[in-house]
This record gives C-alpha cells, sequence and structure tokens, in this order.
C-alpha cells in the first residue's frame, strides 16, 4: 500500500495524515495522563533556567524571583484546560478561535501566532546549539564556525524528524524524553542549591523589576496558548475537563518550576550573562558534559512541539498542503532565524527583546479566546468551523466585531505599556518604567465579554 493510500491513523514513527481535519471517533486514542508527559517533558527546557536567572538581574531575591517562578507555573492550569476544544472537536486551537474572531479575523492573529511560534523554536534552538559547540570543545574540537554550524544541523534534524512524523511520535518522544531529562535536571537542581544566597539584594526592586520578572516568567506558558487542542484532540470525547487540566497543568507546572529555581539559584552564585556557561562553572567537571546534553535535549524537546504545532496554523492560514509538507516551510524559516540568530546578532539581548515582544501578541489574544471558550463553555459547531462562508462563524464579512474590538483594544494598551529594548511604550515612564503588558489580556477579556454579552442581549 502506497504512502497516499494508507488509511489516516497515529502511529508512532508512521507520518500522520490527519491535519487540521477533524479526528473521527473511531481514530480517538489515548487518556489524560499522556497530557502530563506532553507538557513535562516539552517543558524541561534550559529556557526556563535563563528566565529564572534574568529575575534575579532585574533585582529580585531568590525568594522572591522564586515566588515569581510558582505564579507563572500556575498559568498552566489555563493552558492545559484550553484542550478541551479539542476533546469536543477533534480540530486545532487555531481553527476553534475562529469562533471568538471570524474566519478571516482568525488570519492575522494567525500569522502573528505563526511567526511568535517559530521565534521560540529558534530561541530554544540555539539553545541546543550553543550547548552542543561546548560540548564539542569540552572534546577538544574548536572548530568556530564549522563547530556551531553542524551544531545547527544536528539540532534541527532531531527536531524536524520527530516533528515531521507528528502527534503520536511527539507524545511518544515527550515521554521517554522525559524519563531522562528529569533524571539528569534533579541532579542539577542538587548541585545548585547548596550554594544558593537566599539574602535580599542591596536594593529593593522596583515596579520595573517585578514587571519584567513576570513578563519574561510568564512567556513559557502564554507561548502555548495557541496549542493545547493540538494535543488533545486525539483523545476519546468521554475524557473530562479535570482530568485534562490537572494532568497537563502539573506536567507544565513541576518542569517550569524545577528549571526556574534551578535558574535563581545559579543566579544568585555567579554571572549568567552567559547561561550555559555560567551554570557550567557551578558544576563538578564530570557532569559538565552531561549538563550540556541536558541542554540539548531540552531545547529538542520544547522545540519540537512549537515546529508540530507551526505546521497545523500554516494549513489554517490556507496553505494547501498536507501538514507533513506544511511542516517544510517551518523548518526553513526555522533554519534561517537560527542562523541569524548564531552569527549576526547578541543572542541575549534578541532573547529579551523577543521575550517582551512575545507578551504584545499573545496577551491580548489569549484574553480574548479563553473569554470567548468560557462564554460558549467550550461548546462548538465542530462543522461550521470547517465551513467557511457557509458556516456560522463567518460572522460579518468573515469577521467578528466584538473579538477584533477586543483585540485591537488589548494589543494598543499592551503597546502603549511594553517595556523592551526594542520598544518602549509612552506610559512606561509615567508608571514608573512598570511593564504592564501582561494586562493586555485581562483588558482584552473584559472588553470582550462586555462587546460579546451585549451583542447576545440585542
Amino acid at each position: 500500500m502506497s504512502h497516499d493510500e494508507r488509511p489516516a491513523v497515529d502511529e508512532v514513527f508512521h507520518v500522520e495524515t490527519h491535519g487540521i481535519d477533524p479526528i473521527p471517533d473511531n481514530e480517538r486514542h489515548g487518556s489524560a495522563k499522556d497530557l502530563f508527559w506532553l507538557w513535562f517533558g516539552s517543558n524541561l527546557t534550559f529556557t526556563y533556567v535563563i528566565n529564572g536567572a534574568l529575575a534575579v538581574t532585574f533585582g529580585l531575591s531568590f525568594w522572591q524571583a522564586t515566588a515569581v517562578v510558582v505564579i507563572g507555573g500556575l498559568a498552566f492550569f489555563a493552558i492545559s484546560a484550553a484542550g478541551l476544544g479539542g476533546i469536543r472537536t477533534g480540530t486545532a486551537t487555531l481553527v476553534l478561535s475562529r469562533a471568538a474572531f471570524g474566519v478571516l479575523g482568525n488570519l492575522p492573529a494567525g500569522v502573528l501566532n505563526w511567526v511568535v511560534s517559530i521565534g521560540y523554536t529558534i530561541v530554544n534552538t540555539v539553545v541546543g546549539t550553543f550547548a552542543l559547540e561546548a560540548f564539542f570543545a569540552d572534546l577538544g574540537w574548536q572548530g568556530g564556525n564549522t563547530a556551531r554550524g553542524l551544531a545547527l544541523l544536528i539540532t534541527l534534524t532531531l527536531t524536524f524528524v520527530v516533528a515531521l512524523w507528528g502527534h503520536a511520535t511527539v507524545q511518544f518522544a515527550e515521554r521517554w524524553m522525559a524519563y531522562v531529562l528529569a533524571i539528569g535536571f534533579a541532579a542539577l537542581l542538587l548541585f545548585l542549591l547548596p550554594g544558593t544566597d537566599t539574602g535580599a539584594p542591596a536594593a529593593a526592586p522596583g515596579a520595573a523589576g517585578w514587571s519584567l520578572a513576570f513578563v519574561v516568567m510568564l512567556a513559557g506558558p502564554f507561548s502555548y496558548v495557541p496549542m493545547p487542542a493540538d494535543y488533545t484532540r486525539y483523545l476519546p470525547r468521554t475524557t473530562s475537563l479535570r482530568a485534562i487540566t490537572w494532568s497537563g497543568a502539573l506536567g507544565g507546572f513541576l518542569s517550569s518550576l524545577a528549571l526556574g529555581v534551578a535558574g535563581v539559584a545559579a543566579a544568585t552564585q555567579t554571572d549568567m550573562t552567559d547561561a550555559v556557561a555560567g551554570t557550567e562553572k557551578l558544576l563538578p567537571g564530570w557532569f559538565q558534559p552531561l549538563f550540556l546534553a541536558l541542554v540539548l535535549g531540552g531545547s529538542v524537546t520544547n522545540s519540537i512541539i512549537t515546529l508540530y504545532s507551526s505546521s497545523l496554523n500554516l494549513q489554517v492560514l490556507g496553505i494547501p498542503w498536507s501538514r507533513a509538507r506544511a511542516i517544510l516551510i517551518s523548518a526553513a524559516v526555522t533554519a534561517l532565524g537560527s542562523l541569524a540568530a548564531l552569527f549576526l546578532t547578541d543572542f541575549t539581548s534578541s532573547l529579551l527583546s523577543f521575550l517582551s515582544l512575545l507578551i504584545v501578541v499573545f496577551a491580548p489574544w489569549a484574553g480574548v479566546f479563553l473569554a470567548d471558550m468560557v462564554l460558549r463553555r467550550c461548546r462548538y459547531d465542530s462543522d461550521a468551523l470547517h465551513a467557511g462562508r457557509a458556516g456560522a462563524y463567518w460572522y460579518r464579512h468573515g469577521y467578528r466585531p466584538a473579538g477584533m474590538g477586543a483585540l485591537l483594544t488589548g494589543l494598543l494598551f499592551a503597546v502603549l505599556t511594553c517595556d523592551s529594548e526594542l520598544w518602549t511604550g509612552p506610559l512606561v515612564a509615567p508608571l514608573g518604567g512598570a511593564d504592564l503588558t501582561l494586562l493586555g489580556s485581562v483588558v482584552s477579556a473584559l472588553t470582550y465579554w462586555a462587546l460579546a454579552r451585549r451583542r447576545a442581549a440585542m
């Protein structure tokens, strides 16, 4: 039987044939426990160590920064609960968001979400490349740009192959890599905690320090808002909201907490401007090669799910290719972006700027999407989501005024209050340097709630 004739199944090491088309009930499988390993494994990424370290550089003490890490991790409860729509409709998150924005209104946000998801994949790819390059140096090969280029090729290949195979292979890889990475990162935490300086900083952090720490720490969970249904759409319809919420949230919370605290602890002991090199200094010599392998593995686990979801995103945007073919576009852009980040820019500065601007996009979009999900109690007309002009979600010329108005309101608020190296909003100075970008989600959610309920009452 040829590839094109093979039935649409979801098997490990077989190329998944489904994309954003609804998953039939007879092909549903798995349980909520699968989500624990998916979110646990994908968040065992060194990015959280960097984020924890950044909180300290913003002026927070060990305990203050740890509190920010904990609050950031709790956001995974909302992310995981958002997967209920996938169970009920069998389709991806960015298809569900057509209900909030309209079929055409969903496209601009879809483009932005794709760009940001690729950006996050680039961040993790670069971190993994740096780790593998350092591993080569430990082996005695100082290969310069050649070594860096080879490290990038290996990192991209590991990510692309798993994401290309699709859903079942992604879940399989995340579970087994989580077993190994969890042991390694637990050892890392044990090495870093004993030397932690838990004393308060010389000067108390101001509003700017607190707000920037929250922006950086919540950037990780917020980046997943357009993805949860992508990984629940194969689960049986009988899977409960409570089960998926607790399973997924605990996975993301535990891994982000452990690695975030590791970053906070490291930053109280050494300069973490180069987070990989800084952390490596604090470890015994025999563990350093293993540490670099952990960094590489963590970057790959995170990049796998963002790259996979980006291929579904492209189908939502109208790319007339299968999911497996669409992922080639995402992989090519990731490769080009990684090359630029590695050879043309200062990575630490780029990371800070990217994480700050990430919230400008994701916070307002997430506010509207989650508010819409709550208002309709996660009940969608599955056929209408794919019906285009003929469906109930076409609204007014393809746009839903309530969704678009709320999104623009939230985006405006976020832009005005954003404090990034690339952009500083005019309200930042009057607010004492505080970055209130995160509140863009609250502004957009409340605006949507008011507009949608007003429309329903008319």
